[in-house]
């Protein structure tokens, strides 16, 4: 039977969701990619609606990207930044929610560097929550773009090989595609230093491979993620150079290796660490595709979740 609106009211994790509704909202993204390329890239499905972008942690792309969706949506739309509000005085995660939702708020896009805060929340208050990224935990609406870059480009995800190569230990993104990935049928690998590939990773059905030449011989499609120094409480590894030498993607390796591979990125590059720029620049590359898609992907979560307000 076919399925016309999301299972949960909440997105906060890829994890609590269907396949079913993973395909409803790229087919519905679909929808809103022709929107946002005409002229006139408005439409009203969201006038009377009011959300407000919650951001415990800097973000550049991921606010922009939800800012913009809202506005195609003509929802308003309220920006909290936690640096320069009460909570740099003490007041807590449920004060501060409290408080914007006292303003007649119906959505909330929220970031926050705590895992589990989005669960919280939404034991607490009525508003319906998205998941904008919590901690290392998960960030669903960038696995649902790069499930719906993927299946642009080569028509389907499933039985496609992708790859995850890079810091997957502190990496929500790849935890969250690790999850729509597997339901959406892929098979997936992971690649990187020993260090920073989780002990438990095998056990979400995936493989690990540390060999890179190996890894990039056998997918389909490579999603590169960065080092995330800021994270790391402790040395994972030498250093950034040894790490480019082992585990960075250049020209010369993916000419070596004589295969089409789809080059995948969520940003921010560290160009010349985990991806060199003569292949994030190329026509291997769909990282600005992402961009876009990112805009359609977050239109089409938030219209399907207005349908559950109040």
């Amino acid at each position: 039977m076919f399925q016309s609106q999301l299972s949960s009211r909440h997105l906060l994790g890829i994890k609590y969701i269907s396949r079913e509704d993973i395909e409803l909202i790229l087919d519905t993204a679909a929808e809103f990619k022709e929107v946002i390329n005409r002229p006139v890239k408005k439409v009203p499905s969201l006038r009377d609606v009011t959300i407000a972008n919650v951001f415990f942690e800097n973000s550049t792309r991921t606010r922009i990207s939800f800012e913009l969706a809202e506005r195609r949506l003509s929802a308003d739309v309220v920006n909290f930044s936690a640096s320069s509000s009460s909570v740099s005085k003490g007041e807590t995660l449920l004060d501060t929610v409290n408080n914007i939702l006292a303003m007649k708020v119906d959505m909330v896009v929220m970031r926050h560097p705590a895992p589990g805060a989005h669960h919280f929340l939404s034991r607490h208050i009525d508003a319906n929550i998205i998941n904008a990224g919590d901690g290392t935990h998960e960030h669903p609406t960038q696995a649902l773009l790069d499930a719906y870059s993927i299946r642009e480009k080569l028509g389907t995800v499933e039985g496609k090989n992708v790859l995850i190569v890079g810091d997957i230990l502190h990496s929500r993104v790849a935890l969250s595609n690790i999850f729509c990935l597997n339901k959406l049928g892929a098979k997936v690998k992971v690649c990187g230093p020993p260090t920073l590939i989780p002990k438990y990773i095998t056990s979400l059905g995936v493989e690990v491979e540390h060999d890179i030449r190996k890894a990039l011989e056998w997918c389909d499609v490579a999603n590169v993620l960065r080092i995330q120094l800021e994270r790391q409480d402790i040395r994972y590894i030498p250093s950034l150079r040894e790490y480019s030498l082992y585990y960075g993607i250049n020209k010369a390796l993916l000419d070596s290796i004589n295969k089409d591979i789809v080059i995948m990125h969520p940003g921010p590059i560290n160009r010349g660490v985990e991806l060199a720029s003569d292949v994030a620049d190329s026509g291997r590359s769909i990282i600005l595709d992402q961009v876009e898609n990112g805009v359609a992907v977050r239109m089409a979560v938030l219209y399907l979740l207005a349908g559950k307000v109040g």
